[in-house]
């Protein structure tokens, strides 16, 4: 049985590799410090599909050092330190650094990255890690501070007919076969720049057809991807409908549609920590402040899917997503701060009144820094009225209440505190 047409097509050497032109493209930053001959340890992080493990083969290489893989999602703190040991064995006298590639760092635990430290820190390994989550969420912040970042794009569309062309003339299984492009508009938007999915749906079209010709357009495409529709594509479109589909049923209050998609996520092996961070956004974003349990709920449930693990996380998530789903909604707060982002674009850096800077210094109180500012603890219902926007905008509004059971409460008492205001 031959590799899939991915693996056969996974290139060996730069001059091959398509995209990422402004990392490894002519005197970009990863490609001078490859053609020098030395690296030092970074984290790509990007979607999936865009070449973040063949660029680390690609590197170690060229480079021709050991190369060491480890997968966080089967390896622990004694596979990282034996792997360690065996790349300080395999280093030779000032040559260059053993590559450690680690595929989806982010799930590798805090004691698991802490294991990576010293290593990394003494130039024992060169470390390369690859995510498609934000790293500043999940490495820690020392080993972060240890490695370069470098961010990789979804692959653009001219990208995408390249390594087609490329496959249907180059694969040593599709060149035996007549294969005519003669639309790409439906592969290209259902890879959606991931070069594996893209690779993947050619070689389900030309294995579901009956000759040795194929013609690849629109409607076949359609066709082949629609009898698997059971087919949870996590990194592509669907990923992207069903995740759609889960939030706006929790802001539509229905709570069995936001089951029904969840399961549908929970069945195509999304991962669950992507779950339960759209939950706690959720929480923020559509609930709010009509009823602010809800974020409390929806990050214990985050805390406990991280503690308890998988397949029992699922409960937790799935109390969360009714909790939220039958809860009353306010997108107050989410509106009030997109409206001051706005504000303080357009208005700029407007100074601070005088009377709330703080005076640590006898030079800043003569200056007048606090001077006529009112602590609000010192009067009745703790509250004064007194300016605290900008002169500016000191009679714009930017938070409106929506007058939900739990905000009608905040509102009433913005009404007793500043009257007119917020009438």
């Amino acid at each position: 049985m031959s590799e899939p047409l991915a693996e056969r097509m996974r290139p060996h050497q730069l001059d091959d590799y398509i995209g990422q032109e402004h990392l490894v493209g002519e005197g970009a930053v990863l490609r001078k410090m490859i053609d020098a001959g030395r690296i030092s340890s970074f984290i790509l992080w990007g979607p999936p599909g865009v070449g973040k493990t063949t660029l680390a083969h690609i590197i170690a290489q060229k480079l021709q050092t050991p190369f060491f893989t480890l997968s966080a999602v089967t390896s622990g703190v004694k596979e990282v330190r034996d792997v360690i040991e065996k790349a300080r064995n395999s280093r030779f006298f000032n040559s260059v650094s053993p590559i450690l590639f680690i595929d989806e760092i982010h799930r590798f635990s805090k004691n698991q990255q802490d294991s990576l430290l010293g290593a990394v820190e003494k130039g024992v390994v060169t470390l390369i890690g690859a995510t498609t989550e934000n790293p500043s969420f999940e490495v820690i912040r020392p080993l972060l501070s240890r490695c370069q970042l470098y961010v990789l794009k979804p692959l653009e569309k001219d990208d995408l007919l390249r390594l087609l062309q490329r496959a249907i003339t180059e694969d040593v299984e599709l060149k035996k076969r007549k294969i005519t492009l003669s639309e790409t508009g439906a592969i290209l938007r259902y890879s959606g720049g991931d070069a594996r999915k893209l690779l993947n749906i050619l070689e389900l079209v030309v294995e579901a057809a009956n000759s040795e010709e194929v013609v690849v357009d629109d409607q076949v495409v359609v066709n082949c991807l629609q009898q698997n529709p059971l087919a949870y594509d996590k990194d592509g479109e669907m990923h992207y409908d069903i995740i759609s589909a889960f939030i706006k049923s929790i802001r539509g209050s229905d709570p069995d549609a936001a089951l029904y998609w969840m399961a549908r996520m929970i069945e195509g092996g999304e991962d669950p920590q992507f779950i339960a961070r759209r939950l706690v956004i959720s929480a923020a974003e559509d609930i709010g402040l009509a009823n602010p349990n809800a974020l409390l709920l929806a990050n214990a449930a985050f805390d406990a899917v991280m503690k308890i693990g998988w397949p029992e996380g699922r409960i937790p998530l799935a109390e969360c997503a009714v909790y939220l789903a039958t809860s009353p909604k306010s997108n107050s707060a989410y509106m009030g701060i997109g409206t001051a982002l706005e504000m303080v674009k357009k208005t700029g850096n407007l100074p601070v009144p005088l009377h709330l800077r703080n005076a640590p210094t006898k030079l800043m109180a003569q200056l007048g820094y606090s001077d006529g500012y009112k602590y609000a603890h010192d009067y009745p219902g703790n509250f004064v009225v007194q300016q605290f926007l900008p002169d500016e905008l000191k009679d714009s509004r930017i938070w409106h209440a929506q007058h939900s059971p739990s905000e009608e409460k905040l509102y009433q008492n913005m009404l007793r505190c500043w009257g007119e205001r917020f009438k």
